[in-house]
């Protein structure tokens, strides 16, 4: 079965997801959707550095979605819901099933219950899915963590670690993380939302709807690492006593009980790259993934892989622990 898509946003990982997508027998590629002046009325195949693929990259998201009646969208444009919730509504109104990447839908329900209803509703009016996903959140300290419970008999306490070497990252994702920013320009930047991973919030609340825990109180801190010596990136200069990246700790509470405990570094020159998810429970888990997980090739791969099982997953506004398995095909 040939899956018709259209690629939603070309930046850094919109590009990953579209040159993957166009390797993948089965996916049909019918449209691209970019803001960018720059990029509209180019080929796409050209701009990922491939040979035409007749597809041409337009600004107009309504007439491109209404000429090319896509089977899925694969949106990848920002991080805010409301920002893109009208992006998301023209491809639902257009009959598409959505996988995006913006890092609030992963999990909008606590958040952003109105929206969330709203978007559901939509959906599921249209006949549609509708998924938010990536590597963090969607996968590395929320789902991948979930499977590893099925060979627990109870579960008492979760704990993921995630440290990332930001230096093999994206510039937009080093910048985001504050990497360069003296101390005091960290603190400014945190108090006005501009640093910080989006999505953890969205991770602790699916792992604890999941399992079924209601918790008394959540709490996110946002501190800075600092740079012990000076980091080069392609994007970034960092000297030692700058900011290097984020740490960020997502947790949960049972009463005075902390359940849930997310744990998130990630920063430019980072020794020691890898996920770890401990499990308190019978039997006690642990495990980790030496090296990491690269997150820029996990969110294109998450996002083309997810195609097979939205296509089979109810009408509706879903999480990652709502479709099928989600495996590489």
């Amino acid at each position: 079965m040939t899956t018709r898509v259209v690629c939603y946003g070309l930046g850094p990982i919109g590009m990953g997801i579209a040159r993957l997508a166009c390797t993948r027998s089965g996916i049909q590629i019918v449209g691209a959707i970019d803001v960018d002046p720059q990029k509209a009325g180019r080929d796409l195949g050209e701009l990922l550095g491939r040979s035409a693929i007749g597809v041409t990259v337009s600004i107009d998201a309504a007439r491109t979605l209404s000429r090319v009646h896509p089977d899925v969208v694969l949106h990848a444009t920002q991080s805010s819901l409301a920002a893109v919730a009208p992006q998301l509504r023209e491809c639902i109104t257009a009959g598409a099933n959505v996988i995006s990447t913006c890092e609030e839908l992963a999990y909008p329900w606590s958040a952003q219950p109105q929206l969330a209803a709203d978007l559901d509703a939509a959906a599921r009016a249209a006949g549609v899915t509708l998924l938010g996903t990536g590597v963090n959140p969607g996968y590395a300290m929320d789902a991948l963590p979930l499977m590893l419970t099925a060979a627990c008999a109870e579960v008492r306490a979760m704990r993921v670690l995630r440290i990332v070497d930001a230096a093999q990252r994206r510039g937009p994702l080093q910048r985001k993380i504050g990497a360069g920013l003296t101390p005091d320009e960290f603190a400014q930047r945190v108090r006005e939302g501009a640093v910080r991973h989006v999505g953890l919030a969205e991770s602790l609340h699916m792992i604890a709807a999941t399992l079924g825990w209601q918790l008394d109180a959540g709490d996110d801190t946002i501190m800075p690492i600092l740079a012990g010596c000076a980091v080069v990136t392609e994007h970034v200069s960092v000297e030692a006593g700058q900011v290097a990246g984020v740490h960020q700790i997502a947790r949960g509470y049972i009463g005075e009980r902390e359940v849930i405990t997310l744990d998130l570094r990630m920063y430019v020159g980072a020794p020691d790259p890898q996920d770890t998810v401990e499990i308190d429970g019978n039997p006690p888990l642990r495990m980790t993934i030496a090296g990491g997980i690269h997150g820029d090739i996990a969110t294109a791969a998450i996002a083309v892989n997810t195609i097979a099982s939205i296509r089979k997953a109810e009408p509706g506004l879903l999480s990652m622990t709502d479709v099928p398995l989600v495996h590489y095909w």
